[in-house]
């Protein structure tokens, strides 16, 4: 706007100076060509006479200063106009700075992400940063509060618990760590020693090699798989279950009595599909107790010598096991989610138990039970053989005598059948087979190991609160029964042993870090322990508590 006034000021002096002399003169315009002429001529139309306007002095000066005024504003105007592009210019270069800083930096941001992109890449690749920590310990307290408690009676005693004994208080039932973790898409390890681990009666937590194994899988999706090592059997599904997960204090002799420890060394193949993979995962979503994945098929073979001992003979156990969780939902929408686990599992092989030294041992009888006693430190019991009432002798060697090489035969077959708590639970399983004990009344009353049936197993109910003054505090009370008749094989001369025991109580799962369980158990079992001065029958109540932090 300001430069048009320029022009029109420039313009109209222009034009005042052309007035002055100004006379009429006639213009003419050619028809064709447009173009104008003072004269007349061919093509030429008149468009009419002209007379330059004349302005008096006066006008013309004013006119003058008019224009130089707004030749003075445009100088002022071109010289702000200036010195704002100057400022703009100034601006500008500031901005390029600026975007040329920040470039750089985001350049050299690139430059170090890329650089920490690659380092961890290849730090990925090393082994030890693909590996993970976790773990949990169990403090336990055992209570007796009527029965056999003092040795000679004989005591009562638990081949579960270590702790249940005459004397004893607070006790370390198990301190475990974990180290796992996906070394590749195929190979997965998995290590897990015990801290808390008792040798004797008076040597405590000792640590002890529980797991050391290795997944080899043949798929990404982790279907198909080879265990190699330490690891636990797959026969019996409580047997399965992480004791971190179990919600009773302890195993069910029954199927515990086939794999004590439940580990041993091994090959074992086992096949998950992947829609199974997804639903033991929602269960354990939800926070519901599964036995962990150990297929829906599993085959394998193992030492048979039990945990952390060396191999006895040259024959190896095979184990079968199968399960398949069924999602009830068919059975109409209140079953929705809902899912029942069913199962069966068989092992069979040779054992060579651990019999006594050479040495006498004295076998009474009281009540149709027979005790035994040797005049070595070791001792056993030999409940369930019928015998006259005198003391008889047994002879260590010809106990020995009667063990074949390759050991005695093992066969076992045991069914499982899981309701998972939503809220209402069931679990139950049974076993039955034959396995070697000792027959003190074998070989005119010296005493020999003998297979002999057995049978067994256990019936679980349960109930799950949630929202126990926390959200992720539950709170899940139980009932379990068991009965066990058959051989201990852990023991010394695999005693046949009888059980039976009834535990009622609750667990509280404060926090998912923390968890509380309070029992009542009454028992009636065989004491199998070797370290106990006078082995056999006893019974008695006990009040119980275990606290468990995870981490």
């Amino acid at each position: 706007m300001k430069i048009s006034k320029l022009t029109l000021a420039i313009a109209t002096v222009l034009g005042a100076s052309a007035s002055a002399g100004a006379v009429a003169m006639d213009l003419y315009v050619d028809t064709k060509t447009k173009q104008i002429y003072a004269e007349p001529g061919p093509r030429r139309q008149l468009m009419g006479a002209f007379e330059k306007v004349e302005e008096d002095a006066h006008s013309a000066k004013g006119r003058a200063n008019n224009t130089h005024k707004a030749l003075a504003d445009d100088k002022g105007d071109i010289k702000r106009l200036s010195e704002d592009v100057y400022a703009e210019k100034a601006d500008i270069k500031s901005i390029r700075e600026d975007l040329e800083l920040k470039a750089n930096e985001l350049k050299a941001l690139e430059e170090h992400v890329v650089a920490n992109r690659e380092e961890k890449a290849q730090n990925d690749e090393k082994w030890f940063n693909k590996i993970s920590m976790r773990g949990y310990t169990q403090l336990r307290y055992n209570q007796g509060l009527t029965g056999d408690r003092i040795a000679g009676d004989p005591e009562l005693r638990s081949v579960g618990d270590g702790s249940i004994k005459d004397n004893s208080n607070f006790s370390f039932r198990r301190v475990r760590l974990v180290f796992s973790g996906d070394i590749s898409d195929y190979l997965y390890l998995y290590i897990q020693p015990d801290f808390a681990t008792q040798v004797s009666d008076t040597s405590q937590n000792f640590a002890q090699l529980r797991d050391a194994y290795a997944d080899l899988y043949f798929d990404k999706k982790h279907e198909y798989r080879i265990r190699a090592g330490q690891s636990k059997v797959p026969f019996g599904w409580e047997n399965l279950q992480s004791s971190q997960n179990r919600l009773t204090l302890d195993r069910a002799d029954a199927l515990n009595s086939a794999v004590p420890s439940e580990r041993d060394l091994g090959l074992i193949a086992y096949w998950t599909p992947e829609h199974v993979q997804k639903t033991w995962k929602t269960l354990t979503k939800k926070g519901l107790k599964t036995s962990g994945d150990y297929g829906i098929l599993g085959l394998g073979v193992y030492n048979g010598s039990s945990l952390n001992r060396a191999e006895t003979n040259d024959d190896m156990y095979v184990v079968a096991h199968s399960t398949y969780p069924i999602d009830l939902g068919f059975l109409g929408s209140r079953m929705s989610g809902q899912v029942l686990e069913v199962g069966a599992d068989a092992i069979t092989g040779y054992f060579n138990p651990t019999t006594t030294a050479n040495a006498a041992t004295t076998c009474s009888e009281k009540d149709k039970k027979v005790t035994c006693k040797t005049a070595a430190t070791t001792n056993f019991d030999s409940f369930g053989h019928s015998g006259s009432s005198k003391d008889r002798k047994l002879n260590a060697q010809s106990i020995n005598d009667s063990m074949p090489k390759q050991g005695i035969r093992e066969d076992r077959v045991a069914v499982h059948a899981i309701l998972f708590q939503q809220p209402f639970g069931l679990q139950a399983e049974w076993n039955w087979g034959n396995a070697g004990t000792l027959n003190p009344n074998a070989n005119k009353g010296k005493g020999a190991m003998e297979s002999r049936a057995l049978r067994g197993g256990y019936v679980q109910a349960m109930y799950k609160i949630d929202n126990i003054f926390r959200a992720d505090g539950v709170l899940t009370p139980y009932i379990k029964w068991q009965t066990y008749r058959g051989a201990w094989k852990a023991a010394v001369n695999a005693p046949y042993v009888s059980v039976d025991e009834i535990e009622v109580g609750a667990e509280y799962q404060i926090m998912k870090a923390l968890e509380l369980t309070l029992a009542y158990t009454t028992m009636d079992r065989t004491n199998t322990n070797a370290g106990s001065s006078y082995l056999g029958q006893a019974s008695g109540d006990l009040a119980r508590a275990q606290l468990q932090w995870n981490y």
